[in-house]
């Protein structure tokens, strides 16, 4: 380890209010002998989960289990939430110094964690990219959930960032049929960008052995039950927050006897739970990494300082984006 004072100085991003964010200084501690001090490059906002938080949307009933892994404080708020970010060991055990690594962990320009928290980033994944881990972690978990087979039929149902992962994920599987679906006919560039056909919900083709639906909207859920076929299944990724949805699960819901079923990162999916750990997970996310097309989800850059106003921006939908980088300066600062 290189030595340091007793005390460093760290800033990060809080949520304090209904949208209303700001940068905060706070002290860091030196790192134990299990633990790595981190210094940021760049973090990645999911606009999802990051965006209900912004708007003080979390239900008081899953406050706790939708806890990041480093969150500080509580839902509604004052609280530090996120949980895409990458960064460079500055000091830790072992070969961990130098180390270009990914954590889930807030908005934050440095900060300490047991090195247990981090995945190391292989080569040929540049950083900026790997900010995406994450969310490649959700779509994986979602495809153990499902387990797409030979010759499917499957339906992507919300071509946004997790909704484009796990279309990206599914193009390379032998499948008779994939199809990503929207409503906006924008979402057909990031379709071609990734090699995935595109279809407008009303040209969607039905009978598909599987659809994900990641929408996060009662219409598209509702055009899942549509396009599955008899005794398929329907893997629900979208997150509703406080928001009640309403389902047509009379007509034929029953005589075709579908399934719907929720993903959710949280746990490792169940086909894989005793034989994958989450940081196996994270491994083979950030794995997959290597190839360039992932680049088509990173759709902007902003400082570390303007991350405030991006949020908001993001929330009122005045910066359309599917994963806005934040970038932290490059320069060390004096310790």
């Amino acid at each position: 380890m290189t030595t340091s004072q007793q005390h460093a100085e760290a800033t990060a991003y809080w949520t304090t209010g209904p949208h209303q964010g700001e940068i905060r200084t706070e002290e860091l501690e030196r790192p134990g002998p299990d633990e790595a001090l981190v210094r940021s490059l760049y973090s990645g906002i999911s606009k999802g989960t990051e965006l209900v938080v912004h708007r003080a949307a979390v239900p008081s009933c899953i406050a706790d289990r939708m806890r990041a892994p480093y969150q500080v404080g509580s839902f509604p708020a004052p609280v530090k939430f996120g949980y895409l970010s990458v960064g460079i060991v500055e000091e830790g055990p072992g070969d961990w110094p130098g180390q270009a690594v990914f954590c889930l962990h807030p908005h934050q320009d440095r900060y300490i964690v047991p090195v247990s928290a981090l995945t190391r980033i292989p080569d040929g994944v540049p950083p900026r990219r790997a900010v995406l881990t994450g969310t490649v972690e959700t779509a994986v978990n979602a495809l153990w959930e499902a387990g797409p087979r030979l010759g499917d039929r499957i339906a992507v149902i919300g071509a946004g960032l997790v909704g484009g992962m796990v279309a990206t994920l599914l193009r390379t599987f032998p499948l008779a049929r994939l199809q990503l679906v929207d409503v906006d006919p924008a979402r057909k560039d990031l379709a071609d960008a990734l090699g995935v056909d595109f279809a407008h919900p009303d040209d969607a083709l039905p009978d598909c052995d599987i659809v994900f639906h990641c929408s996060a909207s009662e219409g598209g859920l509702e055009r899942s039950l549509k396009l599955v076929g008899d005794e398929g299944e329907i893997i629900e990724m979208s997150w509703y927050a406080d928001r009640r949805v309403t389902l047509p699960l009379g007509e034929d819901f029953h005589a075709r006897r579908l399934s719907i079923r929720a993903s959710q990162v949280g746990e490792v999916a169940r086909a894989r739970r005793h034989r994958r750990t989450h940081a196996d997970r994270l491994e083979t996310a950030v794995a997959l990494l290597k190839d360039p097309v992932y680049d088509a989800f990173l759709t902007g850059t902003s400082a570390f300082n303007e991350l405030p106003d991006v949020v908001q921006r993001l929330s009122d939908g005045t910066l359309p984006a599917l994963c806005h980088v934040i970038e932290y300066p490059t320069t060390e600062t004096t310790r």
